[in-house]
């Protein structure tokens, strides 16, 4: 399989613009530039349409920042029309980090190229996932400097193997911190990932229901992310595989959507009746209508697929 063949877009994979007023690169946690205090560049939206792939992110309504980033790749196959697959990761940087846009940047771009690599290598699909988080988790680290200044984010990534006659795919996921990944389906839908959140932590332990920690002030706490200060190992569920024959979404997205969707039946009622661009603009509105506190970023991967065709705004 051939990483280059195809076609990619990405957001936030490169690092933030210099500050116009100064030129410095360093900015507070609200935007604004750390030595002249002139609010920094804005990073408020970005859409592809991949064809294979279709990706929005948003920076929401209250933060000053999108700190989400998004990277997609899609590799052609040996027939028209039908790309081989299609690699997605997707981070949210950790707003109480210093510089979390720089974590999910380099994270996004790293793990993308890895699972590339790996794919190239003709590895299996768990290697190739792993092979993604590592490389990220490496770039997001590398980010860090000697003054003890390390940025952080979350990591969801997915590979999208298709069949050859284009009907079913082998999708493969791996995760850590609290961005999900879910399978959306008329009927039968669900989340792929598990959550490493103290949230989760309580529901897994008995502590609680899923809906009472959701809605205590703990909700969001991670107990794994990508960072020089993360001191655990990935989670023993930190990649799962579902294979499908049937048609579906997967959807990969940040909590500034499923803080208001978190059900996989309720995220389903876009995909089952709106095709995939329309479906993902409509899961950002929706985000925003319901308050919009975070950034926001969704990407999808309908089953069957179609190539590419290389749209960005």
């Amino acid at each position: 399989m051939d990483p280059v063949t195809g076609t990619t877009a990405s957001f936030g994979s490169s690092p933030a613009p210099d500050c116009t007023g100064c030129g410095s690169s360093e900015f507070d946690p609200d935007g604004y530039c750390s030595t002249c205090g002139e609010l920094g560049p804005e990073r408020d939206r970005f859409e592809a349409d991949l064809g294979a792939a279709y990706l929005i992110t948003d920076r929401g309504l209250l933060h000053a920042r999108n700190e989400d980033s998004v990277a997609a790749a899609v590799v052609e196959g040996a027939v028209p029309d039908r790309p081989a697959a299609t690699v997605i990761a997707v981070c949210d940087g950790v707003s109480t980090s210093e510089d979390p846009q720089a974590a999910s940047g380099a994270a996004v771009r790293a793990g993308l190229d890895a699972c590339l690599s790996a794919l190239a290598s003709e590895l299996p699909a768990e290697e190739c996932a792993m092979a993604g988080l590592t490389a990220a988790a490496a770039a997001v680290k590398a980010v860090g400097s000697p003054d003890g200044k390390s940025p952080s984010c979350t990591y969801v990534s997915a590979i999208v193997q298709f069949d050859g006659d284009g009907d079913g795919a082998t999708v493969t996921v791996a995760n850590v911190g609290d961005s999900r990944a879910y399978w959306l389906r008329p009927q039968d839908s669900q989340r792929l990932t598990v959550d490493d959140s103290l949230a989760q932590a309580m529901v897994d332990n008995g502590l609680l229901d899923a809906e009472t920690a959701m809605d205590g002030p703990h909700a969001h706490v991670l107990t794994r992310w990508l960072g020089a200060d993360s001191e655990h190992q990935w989670s023993p569920h930190c990649v799962q595989t579902l294979r499908t024959s049937e048609p579906g979404v997967l959807l990969l997205c940040t909590d500034g959507l499923w803080n208001y969707l978190p059900e996989a039946a309720a995220l389903s009622r876009f995909t089952d009746t709106l095709p995939a661009l329309p479906a993902a603009r409509a899961l950002v509105e929706h985000a925003l209508g319901a308050g919009g506190k975070d950034n926001i970023t969704v990407a999808l991967v309908p089953v069957p697929s179609r190539t590419a065709t290389g749209d960005t705004q």
